[in-house]
């Protein structure tokens, strides 16, 4: 039963409360605020934090009450976030109807994980029912992603939340194979080799309608670089277009509801940090199956500060990844590569769009490992996929880029999704200086990401670091190991301290 029809007759008399526009931004989360002592609070015993269910004309949502004291708002009156406002569109005077919302019964199955106990293929159809309606408030949504961080899903439970994730959604259809797909697992800062990738393999015939992610724990996400460059909020007729036209597009999945629920699990596992490896394996196939891939390429970068440690883990991730691949028919092959630095100068959105816009162009001061990992990758993709025999990859690749095909179907992409544009510049920067003279021995690749979060990546699409030296490199006492760029002078000031007081953030030794 729907909410709306379950809402329906809660009340004998229904309470209504006039709909006000608060002009609070509480992000995703839908909010109203309301007077503690107002009739409808009073009578339905509505504490704060509570949640609501809010229904206007054919448009309803679920809200968290934040109670006010005293004249911020009517006794009579609803105020209501940016989030609930515009899903409710509120005309002037409506009245919006304010009730209980109906049981979630699934935080029962999230409850019981939260002691250890496994989920079934209902619980979790249940669950990402609940997230996709919007029944989970952040509090809730934030249990589930640490209970099954807690307690690892098996492959089973992996398996029922890929499904019910792409169910949750809609699908593209292409009415052809191959449909080509290249993904990494993250956590590694720059790597932005998906845009290369994709360009080389439609510049040689491939079909690959690539849909990315926003950043999670990173400084950027290929959505968040490409929107420097390119629009990437595109709806579906758009998406086909795009790929009938060019043979590849570079869109921000979010913007047509492919797995949803993963969407909304990002943001929150955006702010606790957390990236669990079921909801990993499941976020990244889930997307894949619904964008209608049937060939995939999956980088997985290990390191000591990689999202990966070590190849132990890596076989282990691969395997699952595999299993629950085979269970949807994608042909998956799987890439280790280094992990132990960052790939290319730039972390950051713009930065790393830089970086990508150099290689593509051929540029002499591009980014030697950038080029060389997106060679490698894009030719195990066209193998995988036929467009070139089995040791031929490579060199169907790197004459695509060197011989300028790959720059010309990326600018086509580009001006087919809305036109291309050039990545800002951030207007502050600082570098900073070893304190001693040596050999670059390590690189923390968390903490160099932490620091260009810290200067406003990715929200600030100029803001993170550019690098200046890599493993191996000798440094004289005051030369820059890297700059921070930050779009305003706080976001500067707060990397800066804490640049200033990480230990190893780039690790300088003798070199003996």
């Amino acid at each position: 039963m729907s909410d709306a029809a379950h809402n329906s007759g809660t009340n004998a008399t229904p309470h209504e409360l006039k709909a006000r526009r608060s002009g609070i931004d509480t992000r995703d989360e839908p909010v109203v605020y309301m007077r503690a002592d107002c009739p409808v609070c009073r009578s339905e015993g509505f504490r704060a934090h509570a949640r609501v269910f809010l229904k206007l004309r054919d448009r309803h949502v679920i809200a968290t009450i934040h109670q006010v004291f005293g004249d911020l708002v009517g006794l009579d009156e609803a105020a209501l976030s940016e989030a609930a406002w515009h899903r409710l569109d509120p005309r002037p005077g409506d009245l919006v109807t304010v009730g209980h919302p109906r049981p979630l019964l699934s935080m029962s199955a999230v409850r019981s994980k939260v002691y250890g106990k496994r989920m079934d293929e209902e619980s979790l159809d249940q669950v990402v029912g609940d997230l996709v309606a919007g029944r989970y408030s952040d509090i809730e949504a934030a249990a589930f992603i640490t209970a099954c961080a807690a307690h690892p899903l098996d492959l089973t439970e992996m398996g029922s939340l890929t499904r019910a994730m792409v169910e949750s959604g809609e699908r593209l259809h292409w009415g052809r194979s191959p449909i080509a797909d290249k993904h990494c697992v993250g956590g590694l800062p720059g790597n932005r080799t998906t845009p290369i990738v994709v360009s080389i393999v439609a510049a040689l015939g491939g079909t690959i309608p690539k849909t990315s992610s926003r950043a999670i724990t990173s400084p950027a996400g290929t959505a968040d670089m490409m929107e420097t460059v390119a629009p990437v909020e595109l709806d579906m007729p758009q998406i086909h277009r795009v790929v009938e036209r060019t043979g590849g597009c570079l869109v921000w999945g979010g913007a047509v509801r492919f797995s949803p629920a993963d969407d909304l699990l990002i943001r929150i596992e955006r702010a606790l940090d957390i990236d669990s490896e079921g909801q990993l394996v499941a976020s990244v196939l889930s997307k894949k199956i619904a964008a209608g891939a049937t060939h995939v390429l999956l980088d997985i970068p290990v390191g000591p500060t990689a999202k990966v440690r070590d190849e132990t883990a890596a076989a282990r991730l691969t395997a699952s990844l595999s299993k629950i691949a085979a269970l949807f028919d994608l042909k998956l092959r799987v890439v280790t590569s280094d992990g132990s630095q960052p790939i290319g100068r730039g972390i950051g959105p713009a930065l790393e769009a830089y970086d990508v816009l150099g290689v593509l162009q051929s540029h002499p001061t591009a980014p030697s490992d950038l080029r060389d990992k997106a060679l490698r990758l894009s030719a195990e993709l066209l193998e995988l996929v036929e467009l070139a025999p089995p040791g031929r990859g490579l060199k169907a690749a790197t004459e695509a880029l060197d011989q300028g095909q790959a720059w010309e179907r990326f600018k086509e992409i580009c001006e087919a999704q809305g036109g291309m544009r050039a990545p800002p510049r951030a207007e502050h920067r600082r570098p900073m200086p070893t304190t001693t003279s040596g050999q670059v021995v390590a690189v923390d690749n968390r903490k160099l990401a932490r620091v260009a979060k810290l200067a406003g990546a990715p929200d600030d699409k100029g803001a993170g670091i550019e690098i200046h030296v890599r493993v191996g490199d000798r440094v004289a006492k005051g030369e820059p190991l890297y700059t921070i760029h930050s779009e305003n002078r706080g976001g500067l000031d707060y990397a800066l301290e804490y640049a200033k007081q990480a230990e190893g953030v780039i690790t300088i030794g003798d070199g003996e």
